[in-house]
């Protein structure tokens, strides 16, 4: 894997550029890395319309040069991404199988950050997750994921699973939003190789 030139972030639902993890990512990149070609989009709510923003995003973007982070369904986005491109990614409880999960969120959601952003979850959107869902992971080196067993949206089993043979940081508790991420940060930019300095084993 090379070093990336061009790194995407993205976001989980309901969610924005401005979570936390999105946020705490981009201040590293903007202090150690500003090389590094960044970029974190508002995800629109249609995942068809997501993965066309993502490949309009990306098609100038050098295949053997860029890496994608994703977080929740913004980690899946980046497995459809990385299926479809070849990037290494980097997942932080990414979703497994969305078109289900989401199903029992249809109707009016408001974005996590701004309240009063809010936004239609239409019925189409689970066809939508359906269709571009990869049907295997293949070359599962390519992939890091941190996996929490304290995830109280998704079950960590299926994600452990679904990237069986990956590089998988397995955290014992945390949470869903990855509280304690600090910890995790060094581990993901190791594998990505945006550092070199090793991260700690715990």
């Amino acid at each position: 894997m090379e070093t990336p030139t061009h790194v995407l972030y993205l976001h989980g639902f309901r969610s924005s550029p401005q979570s936390a993890k999105a946020r705490q990512v981009a201040a590293w990149m903007q202090a150690h890395r500003p090389d590094v070609v960044w970029s974190c989009p508002q995800l629109p709510p249609s995942p068809q319309d997501a993965l066309r923003l993502l490949m309009t995003l990306t098609a100038d973007w050098p295949k053997n040069g860029m890496a994608v982070i994703g977080s929740s369904l913004g980690g899946f986005y980046a497995t459809v991404l990385a299926e479809r491109l070849g990037s290494p990614a980097a997942l932080l409880n990414p979703a497994v199988n969305p078109a289900r999960d989401l199903a029992k969120h249809l109707g009016e959601q408001s974005n996590f950050h701004n309240p009063e952003d809010r936004f239609f979850f239409r019925d189409e959107f689970i066809a939508e997750l359906q269709t571009m869902t990869p049907a295997a992971i293949t070359r599962p080196q390519r992939y890091f994921a941190v996996i929490a067993k304290g995830d109280e949206v998704l079950d960590w089993c299926e994600m452990h699973a679904r990237y069986a043979g990956a590089h998988i940081r397995l955290l014992e508790g945390s949470d869903h939003a990855l509280s304690n991420f600090d910890a995790d940060l060094p581990h993901l930019l190791h594998f990505l190789q945006l550092t070199n300095e090793k991260p700690p084993c715990v």
